[in-house]
């Protein structure tokens, strides 16, 4: 099943609630996916390049990881360790250089961006949310989901969100049935992909899509005619959220919208304790329609 929200503040003093209202709706779609949760939080951007990294053996990998990674880039880094993840910060001109070091070392890049930063893991939606102090963060925009894992197995890469390109992200409930064809498509372009999850190639696709010069809502509607099967995906970038829906519609879905926020749940329950929600304009999104709001 899967379970999907993504919240997107229009009012800046919000911003410090950003965080704790994504974790409740979140937390009240856990029967739909318990078996591993993620979110992904975008706050005001910055110049330096975040990159958010996983381990599992975190005591011994991020042990004076920022001294060596600073080293071999010949420029300062910070790190904030968050349990088995960790958010470095480097100039954005050795991001790229960053990511490789990071990988031969054998951590898990989660996201890296300006803006963005993934957490994820298995477990239930209250306790991953718990480990990283999702209630804390603030930001412009999230997007959460709590799976259920059907098309590869429970762990920490198969967890949703997936980003493939810097400040882009993807959640995705249903399944893609000719997500190995476009892998293959997308790798002679040179684009790579870390798992064998089917979202994580939706997420290629869109990425592809818009650094060839899509804007986002064309990327969106390209899924409709490229990608076959049945989806719901929320998608985030360094300025907004996006959704859309197979034709079928076959995945729940409901947005709401106030001068406050746009929301989406994959049921209205998520909405329950977002405030104002009374006198929101609420509504289930047509099956292949592109909805985007950006700053």
């Amino acid at each position: 099943m899967c379970g999907i929200v993504g919240l997107f503040l229009k009012r800046d003093e919000l911003r410090p609630q950003l965080g704790d209202m994504l974790t409740d709706m979140l937390v009240k779609l856990t029967d739909r996916g318990p078996d591993s949760a993620g979110i992904a939080i975008y706050s005001q951007p910055g110049e330096d390049m975040k990159i958010t990294v996983q381990s599992d053996t975190p005591e011994a990998d991020f042990d004076g990881l920022d001294g060596t990674l600073s080293d071999a880039l010949g420029t300062g880094v910070t790190m904030r360790v968050v349990g088995n993840h960790a958010v470095i910060r480097v100039p954005a001109a050795s991001g790229a250089a960053a990511v490789a070091h990071l990988e031969t070392r054998g951590l898990r890049i989660m996201s890296a961006g300006t803006s963005i930063e993934i957490f994820k893991d298995v477990g239930l939606p209250r306790d991953v949310a718990e480990r990283f102090g999702i209630r804390g963060m603030g930001g412009s925009h999230a997007i959460g989901h709590t799976r259920m894992a059907t098309e590869s197995a429970v762990t920490t890469l198969g967890a949703h969100p997936f980003s493939t390109a810097p400040d882009q992200c993807l959640v995705h409930n249903g399944s893609l049935s000719n997500h190995n064809n476009v892998r293959r498509r997308l790798a002679k372009k040179g684009v790579r992909t870390r798992t064998d999850n089917d979202t994580e190639v939706g997420a290629a696709y869109i990425s592809s899509r818009i650094s060839e010069g899509a804007s986002l809502g064309e990327a969106l509607e390209g899924t409709l005619s490229d990608l076959d099967g049945f989806f719901t995906f929320v998608t985030g970038t360094r300025d907004g959220f996006g959704v859309v829906r197979d034709p079928i519609a076959c995945k729940p879905a409901v947005m709401a919208e106030t001068d406050d926020y746009v929301a989406f749940g994959s049921e209205y329950r998520a909405f329950a304790d977002l405030p104002g929600i009374d006198t929101a304009r609420v509504w289930e999104p047509e099956p292949a329609t592109v909805y985007f709001w950006e700053r």
